[in-house]
């Protein structure tokens, strides 16, 4: 890790751990607190939210920092107005994260933060001019608007991943710190050689981690709306400007993206909305069948970082059977977890 990396891991760590510190204290202030229940939130006292403003202003301060006024991030793959707009983009969804974690906003009202954070980008000229043939190889050339449509659904759907997936001590923090560093590897190999791009990736990775020392089981605070969307936020941009990397994102996430997929619908199908929680996620099946918070945690942060490492060193064919693996792990994990499941009742009943 050359200087310049290490120095803004080690900036952005610092200044995410103290500035959470002072996050909670505004929270608690505020009283803008979770509360727990039976079903979903099983933390013995309310919680304070609002995390993710330690987070973003942390990726923030070390950003303009180190990489605007010391010229680092300037004239390299990632021009300042994308720059600017990532900085937009975020602080929108800190408004709307500490709106919705203060008055709970319904969905219909809460999304718009999502959609205006990801407009801003695809607005800043953000985009993906071409993405990899994985059965023919080559690339295909896409029209700019198709470009700004898919860049548009790619950022709403990872920051919907993110939000979805926030519901255990840790586990959103814990997986996007994986994929940030993940992505900081894949910007410095020889195909790709995107300096700017690897330092916004291990400055959102220190971010995350100065963070997810209070947020580890037992949680001090919480990500709060603001931190779990902007976390899948800067994992799509990330993607993005590291050529189009979109499946080496996944491949981290990608337990978290089928989860949600398979949870949502559900919830259709069940008539119900799927912006509301429930415990159908794979994370709370863990707990039902046996697995402390930590272990079904630390069990996830496992599976995303083998996936996740393994597409480093795969190409296009490659991710694709990998992402087929995916799908197959899946499949088996919620099998098991369900045949566990029922065992454990059928036990319990006796």
């Amino acid at each position: 890790m050359t200087p310049v990396y290490f120095f803004s891991f080690t900036l952005a760590f610092v200044s995410s751990f103290v500035g959470t510190f002072l996050v909670s204290r505004f929270a608690v202030k505020r009283k803008i607190l979770d509360w727990p229940d039976q079903e979903r939130r099983f933390h013995p006292q309310p919680m304070p939210t609002l995390g993710g403003l330690a987070i973003f202003a942390s990726f923030f301060l070390v950003t303009f920092a180190v990489g605007v006024l010391s010229g680092y991030l300037l004239g390299g793959n990632i021009p300042l107005r994308i720059l600017v707009a990532i900085w937009s983009g975020g602080a929108v969804l800190m408004i709307g994260g500490y709106l919705d974690d203060k008055y709970h906003l319904p969905p219909k009202l809460s999304i718009v933060f999502p959609i205006i954070a990801a407009l801003i980008m695809v607005t800043s000229g953000m985009s993906a001019v071409s993405i990899h043939n994985p059965l023919m190889g080559g690339v295909i050339i896409l029209p700019s608007l198709w470009s700004a449509v898919i860049v548009f659904i790619w950022i709403l759907t990872m920051t919907y991943t993110t939000k979805l997936l926030d519901g255990m001590d840790g586990l959103v923090t814990g997986i996007s710190a994986i994929a940030a560093l993940v992505l900081f590897g894949l910007s410095l190999t020889e195909q790709v050689q995107q300096p700017q791009t690897a330092l916004l990736a291990v400055t959102l990775t220190g971010s995350l981690l100065g963070f997810l020392i209070l947020n580890f089981y037992p949680a001090k605070i919480f990500l709060g709306e603001g931190g779990s969307t902007f976390a899948g936020f800067m994992l799509a941009i990330l993607a993005i400007v590291s050529g189009g990397k979109i499946a080496t994102a996944i491949a981290v996430l990608g337990i978290p993206v089928l989860d949600a997929v398979w949870v949502v619908l559900q919830r259709l199908f069940a008539h119900k909305s799927p912006f509301l929680g429930d415990r159908k996620h794979l994370h709370f099946r863990l707990l039902d069948i046996g697995f402390s918070v930590p272990q079904a945690v630390l069990f996830l942060y496992a599976l995303s970082g083998i996936f996740g490492v393994s597409a480093l060193f795969l190409q296009s064919m490659g991710k694709l059977v990998l992402l087929g693996i995916m799908v197959l792990v899946m499949i088996v994990l919620v099998c098991t977890v369900f045949v566990f499941y029922k065992v454990k009742q059928s036990v319990n009943g006796k």
